[in-house]
This record gives structure tokens, C-alpha cells and sequence, in this order.
């Protein structure tokens, strides 16, 4: 196992003295794992976040969040500063975060499409459904045997991510307990998976999900809107949906995360 991530600061004489430190010394936030898939074909990076105190050996165990986009240039590091505040704060308990590296997000992230013009634009598209095997099959299996993990899973996905969170909810809720969806990209396949029917969902006990938007069009505002309505006709599952208007596509997902954690750990929340 190789530590991801290093952050080296130096420090004035007085101020090292002050906090009785070192120079040059360096803080580890993460660490990463490989997992070869044989569904994907390839071997993909994990980034890792234990919380503090973690130890593999102990009989506790921790909720995971599993975080698409989850590269060390995308949303990993400020996903992990995020939980380990609100881990601080005791808004949650102390969790695992595993960062799934983006390898091909627009063929992982996205089901078949019949528009022409997508197919053309992005001529890779069209491969969820494997890497929803992965998740199932191969990734959730991993992580459990390494790691000591509770039956708490959430997803967290933005923009396509948020499409793929959408899809696994409606089509195979049963592998997240928690969903997070940021922004999603709804409008894939002329919306097509807003209507996908409820068969899989009305088979599941309770399940949390958090959906939030910005001021990002009329569209996939109103797409959000329309999931968050579609998902309400379940009595079982406990739904907020927050309206940012504050926030674009760009400045969201840190604020709707906080919010959406904030909500799914929330045992009060019904």
C-alpha cells in the first residue's frame, strides 16, 4: 500500500517551536489501493480515507462512502476534508471513504443512448451496466474484506456521476443504503431513465436519498425536480431535496455534499 497524498509545510524557527514540530514534516490524508477487474478489464485506483483512529483489527466497524469522481484531481481530497470535519463535529460517525479513480467516466457513467449526436460526440458511451457489475461484484466485495466496514454504503455522484447514482437507485437500490445525488444528468437519452418503472425500488426495505441542484437551467433543474417527485411515490424511502440557487454546476457539489451527508447520517431524519 503507497500513501496517496502528502502535504509538506515549512514553518518559521518560532512558529515550529510554538506547535513542537518539525520542518519538512508531512501529514498523510489518504492511501491508495489497486483492484483488477476482470468485468472492466483493467485495473482501477482507489484512493482511500480511514478515519482517525482506524484499525483494521478492531471489532468496530465503519460506514463506507463510496465517491464517484473520485480521483486525487477531482473530488476526493475535498470529499475527504468534508467527512473528517464532520466526523470532528460528530455530525457523523467515523467513516471510510473509497475514491473511485476515473478511468473512462463517460463510458462507465452512462447507459446506451439513441441520440445520434452523443453517440458521435462521445462514441465510448453506453457502459454502465459493467460498472455497476464492478461496484457489486468486485469493488464492495474488496473493501469489505480489507477493511472493517458496517452494512452502511452510500454513493455519492455529480453531474454524469449523479446519472449513474440515479440509475443504480432505480434499477438496483439494494446495493447503496445511502444516495447522494448532486446535479444529475438526467437529460442523457432524451431523460429516458426518468421513466424507468419502480419495479426494483418497490422491492427494497428503507433507503435514504439526498438530491440537490443549483441555478444550472431550466432543464436539469426540472429534471431534479421531476427525480425528487418519481421518488416520493415510495413511502419507504426518506428524501430531501434541496434547491441551491446559490450554487452553479461548478460550485456545488462541496455545499450539497455537507448538506447531504448532514441528512443521510441524520438518525432523526425520516
Amino acid at each position: 500500500m503507497r500513501v496517496l497524498f502528502s502535504i509538506l509545510f515549512l514553518f518559521t524557527a518560532n512558529f515550529v517551536s510554538a506547535q513542537n514540530t518539525k520542518p519538512n514534516q508531512s501529514f498523510e490524508i489518504g492511501k491508495i489501493e489497486e483492484i483488477h477487474s476482470a468485468i472492466l478489464n483493467e485495473t482501477r485506483t482507489l484512493n482511500i480515507y480511514l478515519p482517525a483512529g482506524y484499525s483494521a483489527d478492531t471489532l468496530k466497524t465503519c460506514p463506507v462512502i463510496y465517491l464517484l469522481d473520485g480521483s486525487a484531481n477531482e473530488d476526493f481530497i475535498h470529499i475527504a476534508g468534508l467527512v473528517q470535519f464532520l466526523t470532528m463535529i460528530e455530525k457523523i460517525p467515523p467513516t471510510i471513504v473509497v475514491g473511485i479513480a476515473n478511468v473512462d467516466r463517460k463510458r462507465d457513467f452512462t447507459f446506451p443512448t439513441t441520440i445520434k449526436k452523443d453517440l458521435l460526440d462521445f462514441p465510448t458511451t453506453g457502459f454502465s451496466t459493467n460498472f455497476i457489475s464492478f461496484i457489486e461484484e468486485e469493488l464492495q466485495p474488496f473493501i469489505h474484506s480489507k477493511y472493517s466496514t458496517s452494512r452502511s454504503k452510500t454513493i455519492i455522484g455529480q453531474s454524469l456521476g449523479g446519472l449513474l447514482a440515479t440509475e443504480i437507485l432505480l434499477k438496483k437500490p439494494q446495493l447503496f443504503s445511502n444516495y447522494l445525488i448532486v446535479s444529475p444528468s438526467l437529460w442523457w437519452n432524451n431523460e429516458s431513465l426518468l421513466r424507468n418503472p419502480l419495479t426494483e425500488i418497490n422491492k427494497t426495505d428503507s433507503r435514504k436519498v439526498y438530491i440537490a441542484v443549483g441555478k444550472e437551467g431550466q432543464k436539469m433543474e426540472a429534471d431534479a425536480k421531476n427525480l425528487a417527485d418519481l421518488i416520493r411515490l415510495n413511502k419507504k424511502i426518506s428524501l430531501k431535496f434541496t434547491p441551491l440557487p446559490k450554487e452553479n454546476h461548478l460550485t456545488i457539489l462541496h455545499n450539497g455534499a455537507y448538506q447531504g451527508l448532514e441528512f443521510l447520517f441524520d438518525a432523526k431524519a425520516n
